[in-house]
C-alpha cells in the first residue's frame, strides 16, 4: 500500500538516523521508498531541505509527491519546491499531488514546529510495525496517510457541476425572450469552454500519473534485480500492486473521460 510518511524528530542527528533506518528497511524489502527527504522547520515557518534521496521517481524533488508535501509544510528555502503553496489554488494542487487531505496536513503541521526536524517520504508498506518500531526507538513521531486519488474525485465533482449549470441555463434559455437567448448562449459557451479546459487538465494529470507509475516500477525492478529471497519477493509484489492500481485508476479515468469528451464534441460541433 502506497503511503505518505512524515516522521518528526527533536533534533538533526535523530532525523538523519531515522533516514538511515528507513533506507535499511528498504534494503531488506520491509518497505519500498519512492522518494525521501530530511527537512528542518525554520523559525519563520519555512522549511529547508537538508537531505534528499538519490532516486526520486520523477528525477527531481519538485514535481513529486514528496516535493508537494514539503511545499505544503512551508516550502524549502532556495528551492522551487511547492512554489504554489501559500495560495488556495496552489495548496489544493499540492494536496492532490501528494494524495493527502487537509486533516493529515493539519495534524502534521501542528507537530512540526520551528526547530523540529522531519523525514518526508513516499513509501509502499504492507505492515506498519517495522517503521513504527524503528522510528519509536529513535524518538520519532510517525504520521502516515494512504495516498488518495484526490484529483480525479475533484474533477468528477467539478465537471458534474459545470454540466448541471449548462443544463439549467438551457432550460432558462428555452423559456426566454429572443433578445435574452443570445446572452444566455454566451454563458453556456463559456461554461462548456471551462469544461473543455478541465478535461484537458485531467488528461495532463493522467499522463503525469502514467509517468510516475512507470518510473516507480522501473526503480523497483532495479532493486528487485539486486535483491534475494524474501526481500526480492516483497519488491516484486509491490511492483505488481503498483501496476494493478494504475491499471484500475486509468480504466476508470478512460471511461469518465470518454463520456465527457463526447459531450464536448457535441457542443463544439453544434449538436448540443
Amino acid at each position: 500500500m502506497e503511503r505518505m510518511l512524515v516522521v518528526i524528530f527533536d533534533n538533526e542527528p535523530k532525523a538523519y538516523d531515522g533516514s538511515t533506518a528507513l533506507s535499511e528497511l528498504d534494503s531488506k524489502g520491509s518497505i519500498s521508498i519512492h522518494g525521501k527527504a530530511v527537512i528542518e522547520k525554520n523559525a519563520d515557518g519555512t522549511v529547508t531541505v537538508n537531505q534528499k534521496g538519490e532516486d526520486f521517481p520523477v528525477g527531481t524533488l519538485s514535481g513529486t509527491a514528496v516535493g508537494a508535501l514539503i511545499g505544503l509544510l512551508g516550502g524549502p528555502v532556495g528551492l522551487g519546491v511547492g512554489a504554489l503553496a501559500g495560495t488556495v489554488a496552489g495548496g489544493v494542487l499540492d494536496m492532490s499531488r501528494a494524495g493527502i487531505d487537509a486533516d493529515f496536513l493539519d495534524e502534521v503541521s501542528d507537530k512540526l514546529t520551528p526547530g523540529k526536524w522531519a523525514i518526508v517520504a513516499d513509501i509502499s508498506e504492507e505492515r506498519e510495525i517495522p517503521v513504527d518500531a524503528r522510528m519509536a526507538a529513535l524518538g520519532g513521531t510517525v504520521f502516515r496517510a494512504t495516498r488518495q486519488n484526490v484529483e480525479d474525485d475533484q474533477d468528477a465533482k467539478d465537471v458534474a457541476a459545470l454540466k448541471a449549470n449548462v443544463a439549467q441555463l438551457k432550460v432558462e434559455q428555452a423559456n426566454s425572450r429572443a433578445e435574452e437567448k443570445a446572452k444566455i448562449q454566451l454563458k453556456i459557451d463559456n461554461l462548456n469552454g471551462m469544461l473543455h479546459v478541465k478535461l484537458e487538465q485531467a488528461r495532463q494529470r493522467s499522463k503525469q500519473r502514467e509517468e510516475e507509475a512507470t518510473a516507480k516500477v522501473e526503480a523497483l525492478e532495479k532493486k528487485a534485480a539486486k535483491a534475494k529471497g524474501d526481500a526480492k519477493a516483497k519488491i516484486e509484489a509491490r511492483i505488481a500492486e503498483i501496476k494493478e492500481d494504475y491499471k484500475k485508476k486509468e480504466e476508470a479515468f478512460d471511461r469518465w473521460s470518454k463520456k465527457n469528451e463526447e459531450y464536448v464534441d457535441r457542443w463544439m460541433s453544434g449538436e448540443d
